[in-house]
């Protein structure tokens, strides 16, 4: 028998009701109540007790099985097992047990994006009915869907499958959770609900975020998210959501008692949301409307009393006017209203916003509208850090800093700037500005210290002696025409932190007295002009802060000079450089992140220090005369376990030898553009480079490479998407952007992409000694732009469904031992522009369509057995096809 707390507790109430009619019997009890604290009865819990507790048997096989339908790459669950060692589960990663009952009660299987589990996931999850916590956010499950059975798991209070590669429908079975108080699922792209009334059962919820969910066809959302009396936060963003018409037929429940955080942004939402606003309390915080279709005037019903309103977004938006009811938002901070239709004279709309918010806002955001008016006094707004209205029609006085930037502004810069005498920030950048601008537009500028010019097609013409009033912090004067002698006015600043004079047209030598820098200085931009000579030891001209330092595309020479050790970027690529890459050893900042040196003259062999560079996003030692193996220090997954953050490795064009280490797939999985092309490589393509899940340009080419082709090139996943991603390959720097370049093969020629390359998905494994049949495999590869695989010694069919490759824009397979007939999806290709087929055995008749005989016949030459336009040669069956008069006359 088990004796419990309340056994005792009886006991004693016994005791005490008997008095001394029992005393026999109390003594009995005594005695139990004595053996009960000498030894501990089960169900009595003490701290030795909860030392000793184990996972439950029947929960760690459940794991196990769990663990079994997963891919573990990473090794995450190494820990999992059945050793002696591994037996208890409480202690297994990401797995947390109750200490009085020994029940699972978490699984926390969340881990870096780029280190995902895979696989499946095992209805064995269901003997785990203690779980009240599930994430297994930033995994990916290639594209499944959700199981429906985590609905059974009935005691989730918390559940988080966003970021995990889910798709398909969302199952209503999550319903069944009426415990659940988090739900995200967010970011699983192509998933859906068509419509959300398994939500409305959750009356627990509080947190609430589908971002990206397709909700399109759930016209019940804003009924059901109102029924959910606990939601403090609910996140729609992106989800499609239908225009619903929001009336007093729409029953409003208590959840506008706690919501605080609302965004709706990216949707398809309509005025008739704000009926739902008009309904809700005082404790919204933050609400995100933008980038919707809210049309017209805001009513002054839409927000009725929001005091707690601290962040507020309507942007992107085709609103005409602000509501006078936003002088009640007392405690707002941020209001965004940029790009909409805004029509008010601006003096009248500050008029709306200062009454009660003067003392809170601190980014107010009214660019690219249509303001009209003159500027009010803005020092009404105590606390104001950002003003943002350029873009609009704004006349008469200007503030102390004036943003112009990334318009369409044209015709000159009138004169009359120089009468602002108060301005402290001039940036007009991004422009179609032309003309000159001489000494009068910035002379009484005395209090200017950020001046902005740059990407317009402005000629600067100072004289010689100028001498300006002013001292600048920031000088971005970039593709404004200053040359051809070096700027001398810029001898009078020596405060400046940034200095871009690039694209200037300069053909000069750099002064010695330039290189007294600002001790400020932390970047530098001459780039792209003609500046000649040897540059001086630079390791200690940048002292205050971290360098990026650009002097490219010019016609420096000689050995590359010391640099700071603490530099984030150097970028000298197409100079007449020199030497070796020792001093790169001297580098082992955090901080540096971008190395470009492509075509110069550089020579050695790559330096085995890279260890230090644990940041490094750009590696571009192309076109230079490089030697030896790439050095084992670039394993940087042995050294620094995945965080890396590699993205460029550019090798080409030297004279590197040695196999490709097959660690380059393990220890560099961020890595989008990947050229060895033009070296001495030798050996098989290893099988890890299939790892490279990021990758987009993939260049072998002119190699000595043999083996075959990996059949494993379908799980290049970033080629498998037919979407093209962003047209820059480039991470932001401090003060600007690094610009990729490449050169890669198109259209039979070397040419150099650049700034384009997140747009080119290409594979090129050219002039290699490559045998056996080009996989199948390669067809599952729908965004590849360019394919080239000739000078090889392929054999076997051209892929039977490579017409399922149609963005193919450039399809190289000639010089190889290709056999068997053209497939007929070839003539799916509607976007060919570069088809070569020529010198293989390919037998039979050329497929009919307008694109494939649109080509020459060179494309398709070499072919002995091949026939059909444009070939000379008809095919058997084709010659009988004559003129009947012709046979007749025969």
């Amino acid at each position: 028998m088990q004796f419990t707390l309340f056994t005792i507790f009886i006991l004693m109430v016994i005791m005490v009701i008997g008095g001394g009619r029992c005393r026999s019997l109390q003594l009995l009890f005594v005695f139990i109540l004595l053996s009960l604290c000498m030894k501990p009865a089960v169900g009595l819990s003490t701290g030795d007790e909860d030392a000793d507790i184990k996972c439950i048997e029947r929960e760690r096989q459940a794991l196990l099985m769990f663990k079994q339908g997963l891919i573990d790459e990473y090794g995450h669950l190494s820990l999992w097992g059945n050793e002696d060692d591994k037996k208890d589960c409480c202690k297994w990663r990401g797995v947390s047990c109750s200490n009085q009952t020994g029940h699972v009660t978490m699984l926390n299987l969340q881990f870096r994006s780029y280190m995902p589990l895979r696989g499946n996931i095992s209805s064995s999850l269901i003997g785990l009915q203690h779980l009240n916590y599930l994430n297994m956010k930033y995994n990916d499950f290639g594209g499944k869907q959700i199981p429906a059975f985590i609905g059974s798991l009935k005691n989730i209070r918390h559940l988080d499958l966003s970021n995990a590669g889910f798709t398909g429908r969302v199952p209503y079975q999550l319903g069944n959770l009426t415990s659940l108080q988090y739900l995200d699922l967010s970011f699983n792209f192509d998933m859906l609900s068509e419509k959300l009334e398994w939500l409305s059962q959750l009356s627990f919820l509080e947190y609430v975020r589908l971002n990206q969910v397709n909700l399109g066809e759930a016209t019940d959302w804003l009924q059901v998210v109102s029924r959910l009396p606990s939601l403090t936060e609910l996140q729609l963003r992106g989800c499609n959501l239908p225009s619903v018409i929001a009336s007093s037929s729409v029953s409003f429940g208590n959840s506008s008692r706690s919501l605080a955080h609302l965004d709706l942004s990216l949707n398809d939402v309509s005025n008739s949301v704000y009926y739902w606003l008009s309904n809700s309390s005082s404790s919204l915080v933050y609400l995100d409307l933008s980038s919707n279709k809210l049309q017209g005037p805001i009513p002054d019903s839409a927000f009725p009393n929001p005091t707690s309103l601290s962040y507020l977004d309507l942007s992107n938006n085709q609103l005409v006017s602000v509501p006078k009811s936003f002088r009640n938002l007392c405690r707002l901070r941020a209001l965004y209203q940029d790009s909409n239709n805004l029509t008010d004279l601006l003096p009248n709309l500050f008029l709306k916003l200062s009454n009660c918010s003067r003392d809170t806002l601190e980014i107010l955001q009214l660019n690219s509208n249509m303001l009209r008016g003159s500027l009010p006094d803005i020092t009404l707004f105590s606390s104001l850090k950002e003003l943002h209205l350029y873009d609009n029609m704004l006349d008469g006085s200007f503030p102390r800093i004036l943003y112009l930037n990334n318009n369409r502004f044209t015709g000159t810069l009138t004169k009359s700037i120089g009468q602002l005498s108060q301005l402290e920030l001039l940036d007009v950048a991004s422009n179609s500005l032309k003309g000159m601008i001489t000494e009068a537009h910035l002379s009484n500028l005395s209090r200017l210290t950020y001046l902005d010019l740059s990407h317009n097609s402005l000629i600067l013409n100072f004289g010689s002696g100028w001498v300006p009033s002013f001292e600048l912090n920031i000088i971005r004067l970039g593709a404004c025409k200053q040359g051809p002698q070096f700027p001398k006015w810029l001898q009078t600043q020596n405060k400046f932190s940034e200095l871009d004079v690039s694209a200037a047209e300069i053909s000069d030598t750099v002064p010695n007295w330039f290189w007294d820098l600002s001790p400020n200085l932390y970047y530098l931009n001459l780039s792209h002009n003609h500046f000649t000579g040897m540059l001086p030891d630079l390791s200690q001209k940048f002292t205050a802060y971290p360098p990026e330092i650009d002097l490219s595309a010019n016609s420096f020479e000689g050995p590359i000079p010391p640099i700071p050790l603490t530099v984030t970027s150097l970028i000298l690529f197409k100079n007449m450089f020199s030497g070796s890459l020792s001093f790169l050893c001297q580098i082992s900042d955090e901080h540096f992140r971008y190395l470009d040196l492509s075509d110069n003259l550089l020579s050695g062999e790559l330096p085995n220090c890279s260890k230090n560079w644990q940041k490094l996003t750009v590696l571009n030692l192309a076109n230079n005369k490089f030697s030896g193996k790439i050095p084992d220090s670039m394993d940087f997954n042995f050294t620094f376990i995945y965080d890396t953050q590699l993205t460029v490795l550019d090798l080409g064009h030297n004279k590197i030898s040695g196999i490709i280490p097959a660690w380059i797939g393990d220890s560099l999985p961020d890595l989008v553009v990947l050229s060895l092309r033009s070296n001495n490589f030798h050996g098989r393509v290893p099988v890890q480079v299939c790892h490279l899940r990021r990758i987009q340009v993939l260049d072998l080419s002119q190699n000595n490479i043999s083996g075959t082709v990996p059949q494993c090139l379908n799980n290049l996943t970033a080629m498998t998407a037919n979407k093209s991603s962003n047209a820059m390959i480039r991470y932001p720097l401090r003060t600007d952007y690094y610009n990729d370049h490449a050169l890669l093969v198109w259209k039979r020629k070397d040419s150099e992409y650049r700034n384009t390359l997140g747009l080119v998905k290409s594979i090129d494994l050219s002039s290699n000694r490559l045998y056996g049949e080009i996989p199948e495999e390669v067809t599952s590869l729908v965004g590849l732009i360019s394919l080239n695989l000739p000078k090889n010694s392929l054999t076997g069919p051209i892929p039977s469904k490579i017409g399922g490759l149609t963005l193919l824009n450039s399809l190289d397979l000639s010089k190889n031992m290709l056999m068997r007939a053209i497939p007929e999806g070839l003539s799916q290709l509607s976007l060919l522009g570069v088809l070569d087929l020529s010198n293989n055995n390919l037998t039979g008749k050329i497929p009919s369509s307008t694109q494939l005989q649109s080509f020459d016949a060179s494309t398709y030459s070499g072919n002995p057995e091949l026939c059909g336009l444009p070939l000379p040669n008809k095919c058997p069956g084709e010659e009988q096809a004559q003129d009947p008069a012709i046979k007749g006359a025969c």
